[in-house]
């Protein structure tokens, strides 16, 4: 399946957090659009293996994801090296999307920075026809590059180059968030579990408000931020959302 926009992130929850909104919109818009999780989130404080799995289908279910798979890659523990590029290939090569959506180049957690970079490079070296990877059945794979890497932002706060507006499917994304009990905070999650950083009601206000803020940036409600290393041409005025002034 060839998707339009394919969503990268090295953590199941990932996606919901910096960019879902952005995916349900272009799904509205009857774009394809998929993730795939670079990990399995296994050493998460929280949670389990199977428990994160069953919320990332749930999520993807919310989000009305064309496609959603996990690569598998070792929480923590992963680098931006050839095997693991390579690896990333495959998954570039197999979906061809024009555009991904990616883990930010810096930010709190390691994991999310190392993996920004990873996706960066593995997209760069998906174009080269010299670079050899076969499908699951062994058949070569053709070369393909995605026209634009947009990074989402994290936790840590970046000035965005543009910001999307998700009003429309807002509380939507709230919803696949709280898809994971296990990792933010919940009323239904039972467990003797501590507490973390991102499990506290104060987090999730947190993302509230920063999308709120976004969205005061061009006059909606809500909205989601892209940070972007290419330059952005447009063709058309009426591509700009007008802010009142």
């Amino acid at each position: 399946m060839k998707l339009d926009i394919l969503a990268l992130a090295i953590h199941p929850d990932d996606v919901e957090l910096g960019c879902a909104g952005t995916l349900m919109m272009e799904k509205l818009r009857g774009k394809k659009v998929g993730v795939v999780d670079l990990t399995r989130g296994e050493l998460g404080t929280r949670g389990s293996v199977e428990t994160r799995a069953q919320e990332a289908a749930e999520a993807a279910r919310i989000m009305e994801l064309d496609v959603r798979e996990n690569i598998g890659m070792a929480d923590g523990f992963f680098r931006n090296d050839e095997a693991h590029q390579r690896l990333l290939i495959k998954y570039i090569r197999k979906y061809r999307p024009e555009i991904v959506l990616s883990n930010a180049l810096e930010d709190r957690h390691p994991d999310h920075g190392r993996a920004g970079h990873l996706i960066k490079d593995a997209c760069f070296l998906s174009g080269l026809r010299k670079i050899e990877t076969a499908d699951d059945e062994g058949k070569l794979q053709q070369h393909w590059r995605p026209k634009y890497i947009f990074h989402y932002i994290q936790d840590r706060y970046f000035e965005p180059d543009f910001v999307y507006d998700i009003s429309e499917v807002f509380d939507r994304k709230i919803e696949s968030i709280k898809a994971y009990s296990s990792q933010f905070h919940s009323a239904e999650y039972s467990s003797d579990e501590p507490q973390t950083y991102i499990s506290t009601p104060e987090f999730l206000n947190s993302i509230i408000g920063r999308q709120a803020m976004f969205g005061k940036m061009i006059g909606v409600p809500y909205a989601e931020g892209f940070r972007t290393e290419k330059m952005i041409g447009i063709n058309n005025f009426d591509s700009f959302i007008q802010k009142d002034t």
